[in-house]
């Protein structure tokens, strides 16, 4: 009998585990979708990732040396990607940690941004994620931003 409750609690750590590896990819497959649909300027693409109430935030450094945050409304986001530009908005995340607690999901990604193949900023996003019927959507992300000391 011992076995046997010993072979289903296996079963059960292995169902869950593949269970948490689906939901990670399907986040991770909802923040790579927002960064391609910032690189062919989709903004059909980039509301589908963002849920209604999304908040974007940046923590900055300002002159004096403090530290201060910045809100950015999502539609106005939403319009500068569709906004024609000359170059592509090229942001080069590496998702290096996912984290997923039932509906809520929480992604660590550094990151390097580019303008077309200039070098503009580099920092960290993070992204919170909620699990709606309609699958994964982005709820929350505040990013840092600096010009060095950039994740390799």
């Amino acid at each position: 009998m011992r076995k046997y409750a010993l072979l289903i609690m296996l079963a059960s750590c292995i169902s869950t585990a593949f269970a948490q590896t689906n939901e990670q990819e399907a986040v991770k497959k909802v923040v790579n979708n927002l960064f391609t649909a910032m690189r062919t300027s989709d903004t059909t693409l980039l509301k589908s990732v963002f849920a209604p109430e999304m908040i974007l935030q940046s923590v900055v450094s300002k002159r004096d040396g403090s530290v201060g945050l910045v809100t950015e409304k999502a539609a106005v986001f939403i319009k500068s990607i569709g906004t024609p530009h000359k170059e592509v908005y090229d942001e080069r995340i590496v998702i290096t940690d996912v984290k997923v607690d039932g509906p809520l999901a929480s992604v660590w990604a550094p990151y390097k941004f580019y303008v077309g193949s200039t070098f503009s900023h580099c920092g960290v996003n993070v992204f919170q994620l909620m699990k709606t019927a309609d699958g994964w959507k982005v709820i929350y992300i505040v990013d840092t931003r600096r010009k060095d000391n950039c994740v390799e």
